[in-house]
């Protein structure tokens, strides 16, 4: 990290701000004082990245005798967020007190080599975020955006009758196929930093040769974003893109009423909502995301396996919330 160019400073001060942020809205505490802990946080950032790009690392200070001063000033301004937050929030279990002297003069060898391993994790996920923000992604993202509405119905029909024909003829198979995806797309590398997670899709399938597979997807650029029928050929984008297979036991009456909304969806129209990634909401019914609506459906035939609000549901959770073991693996794809 001494060694560490702007862009990595500037990414990792973010990453920590973001942190300490976070942990000031979910401690309990008074609100006023949190308003005046996150203004402090945005000072102490905004004054990181000035400094280190004007004074520290910018071109005013390539050269001279206090190199190595500036490149310890610049590792060192990485304790203030991190201090602030262990010493005013973690330190008086969740009550917000300005430290003691003797508090802000003793920092143990634990708390040392707990901040060291911080900043290195910082690091680390700063070096991926900066991957994954690449010009390419951001390009590939800005292009998608220009194509979703997450106000109106863009996509309306794009399910055809050879697909509903297809899924009736799996109406006997007594269960529902759950496919969650690493896709490594541009569009979903990026949504990756927001959730945290390697699989950021999910779909679902009627069929257990997965020949009925179904989400909210960008339709591939040849359908409108929205409610679009899924090929495994579209689901891997990166020779190391995984997909997690998972039955869940569903009748055949289920199965009618799932396939009903479905065509009642195609019929009335949908959209992506890419809105709904960031706030959590739908400005119409037919506006939803991939694991959103995977759980809808699941809700419609009465079969969701555990409870939770559906724009509130991550592709992962569709797994990780199976706290009854509803779920029962099938396999893994690879390419």
């Amino acid at each position: 990290m001494f060694f560490a160019n702007t862009m990595i400073f500037v990414v990792t001060y973010i990453v920590l701000f973001v942190f300490v942020t976070a942990r000031v809205v979910l401690t309990p505490g008074d609100y006023s004082t949190k308003a005046w802990l996150i203004i402090s946080y945005v000072a102490v950032v905004v004054l990181q990245i000035v400094m280190i790009a004007n004074f520290t690392l910018g071109e005013m200070a390539i050269d001279g005798a206090g190199y190595f001063f500036r490149r310890l000033l610049a590792v060192g301004t990485l304790l203030l967020p991190v201090l602030v937050s262990r010493y005013v929030v973690a330190g008086k279990y969740g009550h917000f007190h300005l430290p003691s002297v003797e508090d802000a003069t003793t920092i143990g060898i634990s708390t040392i080599f707990a901040t060291t391993d911080l900043f290195k994790r910082a690091a680390d996920k700063a070096s991926e975020t900066k991957e994954k923000l690449c010009i390419k992604n951001l390009k590939e993202g800005a292009v998608e955006l220009m194509r979703h509405d997450s106000f109106n119905y863009i996509n309306n029909g794009s399910l055809t009758e050879e697909y509903f024909t297809k899924a009736a003829e799996a109406m006997d198979d007594p269960n529902i196929y759950l496919i969650i995806s690493k896709t490594g797309s541009p569009v979903s590398e990026i949504i990756s930093i927001f959730t945290q997670k390697n699989y950021n899709h999910a779909s679902l399938s009627f069929d257990r040769d997965l020949q009925t597979i179904i989400s909210y997807n960008g339709g591939e650029r040849v359908y409108p974003p929205g409610l679009n029928a899924e090929m495994l050929e579209h689901l891997h984008k990166t020779t190391d893109a995984r997909i997690l297979v998972y039955s869940l036991h569903c009748p055949t009456d289920k199965k009618r009423i799932m396939l009903d909304k479905v065509r009642e969806i195609n019929k009335e129209g949908s959209a992506y909502n890419m809105m709904g990634l960031m706030i959590n909401r739908s400005h119409k019914p037919n506006i939803m995301y991939c694991s959103q609506f995977v759980y809808k459906m699941l809700q419609y035939a009465e079969i969701a396996h555990f409870d939770r609000p559906s724009g509130k549901v991550n592709p992962t959770d569709l797994i990780e919330q199976d706290y009854y073991k509803k779920l029962t693996f099938i396999k893994e794809i690879t390419f």
